[in-house]
C-alpha cells in the first residue's frame, strides 16, 4: 500500500440519494430508503470496497414542505437510524456506522446509551453526528411552537457534548473485573458519577453501560455557520462539509483547522469530508447525460418545496421566472440559506434555484472514473478535504458505478486503501482512542 496521504470515504445513505428524482430513475429501487434487504446489500458492497463509513442523516419530522412537494419525496418514510444500524452491524465487520442524533430535541443520557450500545454491538464502529435540529415541524413534535434560536441551539450542543462524553467515561476501562471467585462484578472506585448541572442540562449519571470499545464513538459535526465551525473546532473528529468548489473547500479547511490549533487541538485529529454527488459514465458525455436525465425527473412542486425549506422562507407566491426576493435570517440553517442566496446573486431565477435545490445543487463530480479521481486527488493534494462523503445519484446503479469503477482507479493511484487498517472506525480513520477524563 502507498505511504502517500489517502482519501477517507463515507457513504451518505439516509436518504440513499439526496436527489429528489432518484427514486424515479430507470432501474432504481423506488423504496430503497425503507427496504432492509436493499440496504443490507448496499452496506455489504461498500464494506467490500473498504469504505470508511455508512452514514445516516436523520429527521425528527416529516419534512417541512407543502403536501404537493411532500407527496413526491422518497424521504417521507425511512428507518430510525439506531434500529437500522444495529441490524446492519450484525451483517458487517469493519465499515463504520455513523448516525445523526439531535442535541436540540433529545436528552444526553439517551444519546450516550444508544451510541455506547451501538459501539459495543458493532465492535467499535459507531460515530455520532452532532446536529442542532433546524426544522419548525420537529419543534411541534416535541412540545414547542417554534424552533429554538440558532445560536442558543449551539450553546446547548456544546454543553450536550460535554455531558455525553462525560457519561461515556462513567467507568474506567478496567472497572468490570467479573471475579466469579470473590463475587465482585465491578470495582466501585472505578466508577465516576458525573453530577453535571449547567445552563441547559442537569444529569447525575453514571451511564449504565461499560465504556465504549472506542473510548468514545467518533464525534462528527456538519455545521458551517460561525457557531457550527467553532463547535467543530472544539469537538469534532470528522466534519461533513458543504463546500461547493475547491476554493471554498480550501478556505473552509484552513479556517476550521486553524480554529482547532487555537483551541489547543492537533489539526490531524480531524478529517474534513465534503459531501460529493458523484455521477459516473464511461465518457464525460455519458455522465452528463445521466445527470441531465436525473434532473429532468424533479417536479417543480418538489423543487420549490425544497427551496422553501432551505431558505426558511416561503417564495411560492413570487414569479418563478423572476429573481429571488430579499430573504431574512431565520432559525433555519444559516449556511444552507446563504448558499442559495449566493447562487441567486449569480442571476438564477426562483425556478432555476428550485431545480438546482431539488436536484442537489452542491459539490458534484460528473465524469469518468479517471476525471473523478483527478478531481478528488486535487482536493486532497491542495488541502480542500481529507476525503469525501459520497452521495450516490440513484441506487443501486449509482453505487455500483462508484464502487466498481471509481474505487479501483483511486486504489491504482494509491489514493485509497485496499484493506482496512484496523477493526474500529477510529483505527481506520487514523484517530486516537481518547483517554478517560476521570481515570
Amino acid at each position: 500500500m502507498s505511504t502517500r496521504k489517502q482519501l477517507k470515504l463515507g457513504a451518505f445513505m439516509r436518504p440513499v440519494s439526496i436527489h429528489t428524482g432518484a427514486w424515479r430513475y430507470p432501474g432504481a429501487t423506488p423504496d430503497a430508503n425503507f427496504n432492509f434487504p436493499a440496504l443490507k446489500s448496499y452496506i455489504q458492497k461498500l464494506e467490500a470496497a473498504k469504505f470508511d463509513a455508512f452514514f445516516m442523516a436523520d429527521h425528527l419530522a416529516v419534512l417541512n414542505m407543502p403536501v404537493n412537494a411532500l407527496k413526491r419525496s422518497h424521504t417521507v418514510t425511512s428507518f430510525e437510524p439506531f434500529t437500522l444500524l444495529s441490524a446492519l452491524a450484525a451483517v458487517t465487520d469493519r465499515i463504520g456506522l455513523m448516525a445523526t442524533a439531535s442535541t436540540t430535541y433529545d436528552e444526553p443520557y439517551h444519546i450516550a446509551r444508544r451510541f455506547a450500545s451501538l459501539d459495543h454491538i458493532s465492535g467499535g464502529r459507531a460515530g455520532w453526528n452532532i446536529v442542532t435540529t433546524a426544522n419548525p415541524d420537529a419543534a411541534l413534535n416535541f412540545g414547542l411552537d417554534e424552533d429554538v434560536d440558532h445560536d442558543e441551539r449551539y450553546v446547548r450542543a456544546r454543553e450536550f457534548y460535554d455531558v455525553v462524553t462525560g457519561l461515556w467515561d462513567s467507568f474506567a476501562d478496567d472497572a468490570f473485573v467479573r471475579d466469579v471467585d470473590t463475587g465482585v462484578y465491578f470495582e466501585p472506585e472505578r466508577m465516576h458519577v458525573l453530577n453535571h448541572k449547567g445552563k441547559h442540562l442537569s444529569v447525575r449519571g453514571p451511564l449504565n453501560i461499560a465504556r465504549p470499545v472506542q473510548g468514545w464513538p467518533v464525534i462528527i459535526q456538519a455545521g458551517a455557520s460561525e457557531a457550527g465551525r467553532q463547535l467543530a473546532a472544539e469537538t469534532a473528529e470528522v466534519v461533513f462539509a458543504a463546500s461547493t468548489d475547491l476554493a471554498a473547500g480550501k478556505a473552509f479547511y484552513a479556517d476550521v483547522k486553524d480554529r482547532m490549533v487555537k483551541a489547543g487541538r492537533d489539526p490531524d485529529a480531524m478529517k474534513i469530508l465534503p459531501g460529493a454527488f458523484v455521477v459516473v459514465g464511461d465518457t464525460v458525455e455519458e455522465a452528463v447525460a445521466k445527470r441531465a436525465k436525473l434532473d429532468s425527473l424533479v417536479h417543480y412542486d418538489s423543487g420549490i418545496g425544497s427551496l422553501n425549506s432551505m431558505l426558511g422562507f416561503d417564495v411560492s407566491g413570487y414569479d418563478p421566472d423572476g429573481p429571488l426576493p430579499e430573504i431574512p435570517q431565520t432559525n433555519a440553517s444559516q449556511s444552507a440559506r446563504d448558499r442559495v442566496v449566493q447562487a441567486a446573486q449569480r442571476g438564477l431565477t426562483i425556478r432555476q434555484l428550485a431545480q438546482r435545490v431539488g436536484s442537489y445543487g452542491g459539490l458534484a463530480f460528473v465524469g469518468t472514473p479517471q476525471t473523478i479521481a483527478d478531481e478528488m486527488q486535487r482536493w486532497l493534494d491542495e488541502e480542500g478535504s481529507d476525503g469525501f462523503n459520497i452521495m450516490f445519484p440513484y441506487l443501486p446503479e449509482g453505487l455500483d458505478d462508484f464502487v466498481d469503477k471509481v474505487v479501483p482507479e483511486l486504489q491504482r493511484r494509491g489514493l485509497f486503501r485496499t484493506e482496512y487498517e484496523g477493526e474500529t472506525l477510529r483505527e481506520n480513520l487514523g484517530l486516537a482512542r481518547p483517554a478517560n477524563q476521570f481515570f
